[in-house]
């Protein structure tokens, strides 16, 4: 119950399958996934790690663990959804902890940031597939990843981990549409990544921080706004993204007055609000600017 109740690597790609039907290209990805006896694959409940894991889970069995990695930058409510997902799929499921916040290179929050959040999560993943005897650890990624500014690929290079939807093909539009084939419960999941990136870049990642935006997120979740981001920028400051569809349930008085109160309780006390609308990725928008931004200017 809210305050405010909501109106209602270098690898193998292959390009192509023999036809253009979701059919194929599952047949395609078991082949590629049956390359290795055993895997593991780092799960985190979203749709593409999770048709992963189903589909790991087809073409080995037993021989499949799907390992989620938790850690403070894990929005709330996931791990809950990736033990279900685990149980309805009926693979291996193991959780680990992992500890980015310990290193530095990852709280200074650089653009880089990503690389060492999954060279610290492949880290702890291969030295667990080696204890679990499993051959190759996968991950996620898919066709546009590779084509997006991901630093975490290069991590994911330096442990060998394979993307066997990526290699196989799959763009975010066949993993959804392969996920309702399978009757999984993700198919229409939002993307929902760690929650450090919504914090800009140069901005220290901390433990507060983190729990601001969570928490904040979780109440326009509760109000009925889907997909949500809460940015944090410096200054307390954060920069709210959602559907241009509900712009204007922001200028609705009780609305308004409801969420600069919360807001501001959380610890913000900047609290504005993208005209643009969300966009998954938007922090990245500052990269190119950087790059083309002379040493010597500010």
């Amino acid at each position: 119950m809210t305050g405010w109740e909501a109106h209602p690597t270098n690898m193998l790609i292959i390009h192509d399958t023999p036809t253009d039907t979701i059919e194929a290209k599952r047949e395609t990805l078991l082949q590629f996934i049956r390359r290795w006896p055993t895997c593991l694959v780092a799960f985190s409940a979203g749709v593409d790690s999770t048709v992963l894991a189903k589909a790991a889970q087809l073409a080995l069995g037993d021989g499949a663990l799907a390992v989620t990695g938790v850690s403070r930058a894990l929005p709330e409510g996931e791990l809950d959804e990736a033990r279900q997902l685990a149980a309805q799929i009926g693979i291996r499921h193991e959780i680990i902890e992992t500890d980015e916040l310990a290193d530095p290179n990852y709280v200074s929050n650089s653009p880089q940031r990503c690389f060492h959040c999954k060279n610290e999560l492949y880290g702890r993943l291969s030295r667990l597939a080696a204890e679990r005897k499993c051959d190759v650890v996968f991950s996620g990624a898919i066709a546009e990843d590779l084509t997006d500014y991901r630093p975490g690929l290069a991590a994911a290079a330096d442990h060998r981990v394979e993307h066997p939807l990526a290699a196989c093909g799959f763009s975010k539009l066949d993993v959804r549409a392969l996920a309702a084939h399978w009757q999984l419960p993700v198919a229409e999941k939002p993307a929902s990544p760690c929650l450090a990136s919504r914090i800009a870049y140069g901005e220290e990642v901390t433990p507060q921080r983190l729990a601001m935006i969570d928490r904040a997120e979780q109440l326009l979740r509760e109000a009925g706004i889907s997909p949500v981001r809460v940015r944090y920028h410096r200054g307390d400051m954060a920069r709210i993204e959602v559907p241009l569809s509900a712009l204007a349930t922001f200028a609705e008085p009780a609305f308004h007055a409801w969420i600069v109160e919360e807001f501001s309780a959380l610890g913000f006390k900047y609290i504005t609000l993208d005209l643009a609308g969300f966009r998954s990725g938007s922090q990245n928008a500052v990269l190119q600017l950087k790059r083309l931004t002379p040493a010597n200017q500010s």
